[in-house]
């Protein structure tokens, strides 16, 4: 681990300290512009302490507190979705008239009244479906006993027989 004082006499040397590489090497130096070699260095102590810190960055999306929480008591996953923080209006006239609806719930009354229509769309459907289900049911009942009425019926000693078992 370097301290800071190696990490800045690292990059004013360009060259290797404590077996640690150098991010820009000595070559290109020369190519570069004056604000280049200006800002090189600054580049460079940024990425040299970030990889010779102990403390780790991390990139990654947190995830949001409490939505686990909220998923098993039946609440939205975010506050935001819905409830009366976004339901309701922020304001009211003071006699008593309501504020006309905001952009984002003019929306969300629009997205609600889509997925109401489409849930009765659906159930429609359904209803239909078990309708239409039962009644194949009933009619491959019907055909079944229709069936069974064709067969020949026993006569003679096996009729005699089957009403004495009954």
């Amino acid at each position: 681990m370097m301290t800071s004082s190696e990490v800045t006499k690292h990059i004013k040397l360009k060259c290797t300290v404590s077996s640690s590489r150098c991010v820009f090497s000595a070559p290109c130096w020369s190519t570069l512009t004056c604000a280049d070699k200006m800002a090189a260095p600054v580049r460079t102590l940024c990425r040299s302490v970030l990889r010779l810190s102990s403390r780790q960055f991390s990139t990654t999306c947190g995830v949001q507190g409490g939505e686990k929480w909220r998923k098993e008591h039946g609440v939205a996953r975010s506050g935001t979705e819905y409830g009366p923080l976004t339901d309701l209006p922020d304001w009211s006239f003071a006699d008593g008239r309501p504020a006309p609806l905001m952009k984002g719930q003019l929306r969300r009354k629009q997205q609600q009244e889509v997925l109401a229509r489409r849930i009765v769309m659906l159930n429609d459907e359904m209803d239909r479906g078990m309708e239409a289900w039962s009644k194949k049911q009933e009619e491959a009942k019907k055909m079944e006993e229709h069936k069974k009425s064709l067969l020949l019926k026993p006569k003679g000693k096996l009729l005699m027989k089957k009403k004495s078992q009954s």
